[in-house]
């Protein structure tokens, strides 16, 4: 039997970390819209240095080989293009694994796509260095399931494949939830980061602290609402234990959301902030702050997609 082959589709931070770590496990297959450098460097959390060759291809020139499994690591904004390009070029049956950011993309790339899907939750942190380095920012932990709660036994092998390649990972029978609990944290702090330019963890200080207090309770009163409780449950302040948690043991990090900001680059702001809106609007609850976030990085998008002023 031939061995197990990943095609990455999208080589960010998160694709290349994971493109990188599984090299070492099964053969794998590098996809964007440009090509990059064969060789890659990956920065470990440790400060060490490792540079492995990868397989490189453009999405608009894919290889004959049919992938075993294909993993989508684009930002949520981009996903259902990337799928798009790619489905024709897929059998029936490819499994798709979906590392999205948010609730947005992953109920409908489930229906579309003709083969079982997984989505994946994960807290591994990483960041572009150039078109040819990558750092592993922080160790994590990915949950792995479908939505419907089916294919436990692909979910499991692939989380031991993960996990023998130092991205730890553990299938479960509850990823909507996990997705929602993640969404909830990335609520609570990249607005505010992206907004202020700053790390996360300075958001323990003030004036910043009273900002995410508000943001944690309007997330709060809106996943209860919708059914979604906290790690350990404790409603409000479940949620605020979650979120100072992550922003902890994130302190140095510079979150995605404004890593886009910074780059010039459209966010995921719909993907995270708009089914929370949403959500609140169908309870209707009072969400001042989200909304106003919202608006804000609205705003910002749509002077992205201005063009440019006449001399």
């Amino acid at each position: 039997m031939p061995p197990a082959t990943h095609w990455i589709v999208g080589p960010g931070a998160m694709g290349r970390l994971i493109a990188l770590r599984l090299a070492d496990q099964v053969p794998v297959t590098l996809i964007g819209r440009r090509r990059l450098p064969a060789r890659q460097t990956l920065v470990t959390p440790e400060g060490d240095t490792r540079i492995a060759p990868l397989a490189l291809e453009r999405i608009d020139a894919l290889p004959a080989d049919i992938p075993t499994m294909v993993h989508l690591t684009t930002k949520a904004h981009g996903s259902e293009a990337a799928h798009a390009a790619l489905a024709a070029a897929l059998p029936d049956g490819v499994p798709l694994v979906l590392w999205q950011n948010g609730f947005a993309c992953q109920p409908r790339l489930t229906e579309q796509h003709r083969g079982p899907v997984l989505c994946a939750s994960t807290t591994e942190g990483a960041h572009v260095q150039g078109d040819d380095r990558v750092t592993h920012a922080g160790h994590g932990q990915t949950f792995l399931g479908a939505l419907d709660g089916r294919h436990a036994r692909l979910a499991s092998s692939l989380a031991q494949t993960l996990s023998a390649a130092g991205l730890p990972a553990e299938a479960v029978d509850n990823i909507h939830v996990r997705l929602w609990r993640k969404l909830a944290v990335n609520a609570a702090i990249n607005p505010l980061v992206a907004q202020f330019a700053i790390r996360n963890g300075q958001l323990r200080d003030r004036p910043f602290r009273p900002m995410v207090e508000r943001l944690i309770a309007e997330v709060a009163a809106t996943l209860t609402a919708e059914g979604i409780t906290p790690p350990g449950g404790g409603g409000l302040e479940g949620w605020r234990k979650l979120v100072w948690q992550v922003v902890e043991a994130t302190a140095t990090n510079r979150a995605s959301m404004l890593q886009d900001v910074q780059a010039g680059r459209l966010t995921e702001h719909e993907a995270i902030l708009a089914p929370l809106l949403a959500a609140a609007s169908r309870h209707r609850l009072s969400v001042p702050c989200l909304a106003w976030h919202l608006h804000d990085l609205r705003r910002r998008a749509a002077a992205l997609a201005e063009p440019p002023a006449a001399c």
